[in-house]
């Protein structure tokens, strides 16, 4: 399977690498707001930047697995370009939210939204492979059928 998992293995080292440059944000801005660890609390400024990578990290979990049953059970090429999608969305959602709380909202509705699809593309998807596996029922064959 992982020779067929390509570009969701490549979306996923890129959204690594994106939690990484955010965690990176945070050690940053420790330092300039001379908030050392564990402490959590200082500036406004550092506050939010902390709680913007947090936040991320709380919905990175949801993303890599609906990222991947959207892939492997609905359509490799459509969850990828979500999966961008979401990429592009939870930065700026990051960076709104470090320069302004408001500022978080549109890369917050965009990502969840993405989230809400890749759970429903997986859902129907996994439908769809057990109805055709356990009930010889697959309605994806029979709508190019028709």
């Amino acid at each position: 399977m992982a020779e067929n998992s390509i570009l969701l293995a490549a979306v996923s080292v890129l959204s690594v690498c994106q939690q990484g440059y955010f965690a990176a944000q945070v050690g940053k801005a420790r330092l300039k707001y001379k908030v050392t660890p564990p402490a959590v609390f200082g500036s406004p400024e550092f506050e939010r930047i902390f709680r913007a990578q947090q936040n991320c990290v709380e919905f990175y979990p949801i993303f890599l697995l609906t990222l991947w049953m959207a892939g492997w059970y609905f359509n490799q090429v459509f969850a990828t370009c979500l999966g961008l999608v979401y990429i592009y969305a939870r930065f700026q959602y990051f960076w709104g939210y470090s320069e302004a709380a408001k500022k978080r909202i549109m890369g917050f509705r965009v990502s969840l939204g993405i989230l809400a699809l890749l759970t429903l593309l997986g859902t129907l998807g996994i439908a769809n492979r057990f109805l055709d596996e356990y009930l010889d029922l697959n309605f994806a064959k029979k709508l190019r059928h028709s």
